[in-house]
């Protein structure tokens, strides 16, 4: 999502966290013994608009051809990212010069003008607003779906208790958790496990399930590091 190396402090305890997952499955305390430590830090805070104005850019783009024209544009604006009234006020053509897309510059509009009436939240009121409110008031803004939501209420706001169930990852990590696969070929996209069996599994995890879902994704992680010769892990 954010990508200047610079991180924050999390708004809970992970030990506490960590703890409790432990004792509320000791499957998922085993990937713990195995992933070792929570390092999940939070990413550099910016406002709502500046973290969806990145999330769009980086949508279905490899992460250096995204950063190009990430900094392409904010080069344009003076070097920094720029105000809804001011993107809103500027033309396609030197948009489009940055390397943005035609569907992207109508989402960065759609995301300016949903932030100056009011739908996209300010940094300090999105911070009292509930998850569920949250995902429903920036979904609203075109391009912008619930996983995007998910990775920011995660990695921008810290929020303990998030389980993005349909993010290929995690459920790559919940079917090498908890399930049964067959050893004698790679994973495939019928193994990996439906929302609903996720969900019921996580209420254990609650109130830390974007903790257990950090350690799901470890999980991928293992697999690809120990995968036999020849075989893939993903």
């Amino acid at each position: 999502m954010i990508h200047d190396g610079r991180s924050r402090k999390l708004p809970f305890d992970p030990a506490e966290a960590v703890a409790h997952l432990r004792a509320s499955d000791p499957k998922l305390a085993k990937l713990i013994d195995c992933a070792g430590q929570f390092t999940l830090r939070l990413q550099n805070t910016t406002s709502p608009f500046e973290s969806l104005l990145e999330s769009i850019l980086y949508q279905q783009l490899h992460g250096k051809a995204a950063a190009t024209i990430h900094r392409r544009l904010r080069e344009y604006f003076g070097g920094g990212d720029p105000a809804p009234q001011l993107l809103l006020d500027t033309p396609d053509e030197p948009l489009r010069a940055a390397g943005v897309s035609g569907n992207k510059i109508k989402a960065l509009r759609d995301l300016a003008a949903r932030t100056l009436d009011g739908t996209v939240p300010t940094h300090g009121a999105i911070r009292k607003m509930s998850d569920a409110e949250i995902v429903e008031r920036l979904t609203a803004v075109r391009g912008i779906g619930t996983w995007t939501v998910e990775m920011l209420l995660i990695f921008r706001l810290g929020r303990p208790d998030v389980l993005p169930v349909t993010d290929y990852g995690v459920r790559k990590g919940f079917a090498l958790t908890f399930q049964r696969l067959p050893k004698s070929r790679a994973l495939e996209a019928a193994d990996l496990p439906k929302p609903d069996v996720m969900l019921r599994r996580a209420k254990r995890w609650a109130p830390y399930r974007s903790v257990a879902s950090w350690y799901l994704w470890r999980a991928c992680d293992l697999a690809k590091n120990t995968a036999p010769a020849g075989r893939s892990a993903r």
